[in-house]
């Protein structure tokens, strides 16, 4: 990743009448919980979880599971990642589910238009999944139950949906209905209240919009938080919010927020309707958080975010509870700066998994104890 565009300054969150504020120089606003709902101020850990104890400090194996780079086109620079839930057209469950951001011929940033998929083994090969120009620029994407793929596409400035058979199913292209500003986060999210949805963030203008979902299909927009920093950065230096996660648990969605080296939390955020700080907390600001892009959340419902910006041969992983801040960091790359992208957790507390894009080799790696 080239950071050499990365604009300076950091955010600030005061739950209340306090706003976030960042390069972007916009208002920070959060969705307010729709009248049924009780508001609440803080993110809940989940119900069987350590939040205290750390998994990553006992995790140390580290296995190459395959190249990331398309069988066909050589597109490369691997960024969103996520675990295939079900056995399905090309993909298997457990698969694992990749977008390229660079193309292959000229591993120009953000042309990259193809999704590839590997089987969870070591020595995995890619295999194509899908192959179209509104892809370019995916960097993000998740796995919907029945299998079918959402992508956040930067550069084509739409939600890109496909079958796993690698049929296009829709395309969300920016319009009155889907007002995207540059997609760079995406994550789906099945609430305790039975609702379903995707979440997805922009790198233009700093806010996290819900797309829900009516049996397979697109039924509603709304955006749920603005604000977040954003540095206007081109493809290879772009630091908005991204790394969505979601806890089902709680009803919790964490934003990495790359710019101000913060990691929030936005409670029952199913029920937002309109833009609001009272439900979010920050969980994690400064460092060792270090340009965090992407995150996962762990079997014990502590997240796992990835750094970016750490110098030569510091690519650090560092595990975040949600209520009791940093609790590990580890460096699971000694080469060049900026090699973590996507991440995905699977597995029991007792039997973590970590995989992670590595764009130093273009390819999946597995963290484990």
């Amino acid at each position: 990743m080239d950071n050499t565009l990365r604009a300076g300054g950091f955010a600030a969150l005061i739950l209340g009448a306090s706003l976030l504020g960042g390069c972007s120089g916009t208002t920070p606003s959060f969705a307010q919980p729709a009248p049924t709902a009780t508001p609440v101020a803080t993110a809940t850990p989940m119900a069987t979880a350590t939040p205290a104890t750390s998994l990553l400090a006992h995790m140390n194996t580290l296995v190459t599971i395959g190249s990331t780079v398309d069988p066909i086109n050589g597109d490369q620079n691997p960024y969103g990642l996520a675990i295939a839930p079900v056995s399905a057209g090309l993909v298997t469950a457990g698969d694992l589910i990749i977008c390229n951001f660079n193309d292959g011929p000229t591993n120009t940033q953000g042309h990259g238009t193809t999704i590839v998929g590997l089987h969870p083994a070591v020595g995995s090969t890619p295999y194509r999944i899908a192959q179209n120009g509104n892809l370019r620029g995916c960097d993000a994407l998740s796995v919907a139950p029945g299998g079918n793929i959402w992508t956040a596409d930067y550069n084509a400035n739409d939600n890109a949906i496909y079958a796993p058979s690698g049929t296009p199913l829709y395309t969300l292209a920016s319009s009155a209905a889907y007002p995207w500003s540059g997609p760079w986060g995406e994550i789906y999210a099945a609430s305790p209240g039975g609702s379903r949805a995707f979440y997805v963030s922009n790198a233009g203008d700093g806010t996290v919009d819900r797309v829900t979902v009516t049996g397979a299909s697109p039924a509603s927009f709304t955006e749920i938080a603005g604000g977040f920093s954003i540095n206007h950065g081109q493809p290879g230096s772009i630091s908005a919010p991204a790394g969505l996660t979601y806890d089902p648990s709680s009803d919790t969605l964490y934003v990495i927020d790359t710019n101000a080296n913060m990691v929030s939390a936005i409670a029952k955020v199913s029920t937002l309707t309109a833009p609001s700080a009272s439900s979010v907390k920050i969980i994690a600001q400064g460092a060792p958080l270090n340009g965090p892009l992407s995150a996962a959340l762990l079997p014990n419902g502590n997240l796992i975010v990835g750094n970016t910006l750490d110098g030569n041969g510091t690519n650090l992983l560092i595990e975040v509870s949600p209520t009791a801040g940093v609790l590990a960091i580890k460096n699971v790359d000694t080469g060049a700066a900026g090699a973590l992208f996507g991440i995905v957790a699977a597995g029991t507390t007792a039997a973590p998994k970590i995989y992670f894009n590595d764009d130093n080799a273009n390819s999946v790696v597995l963290l484990s104890t």
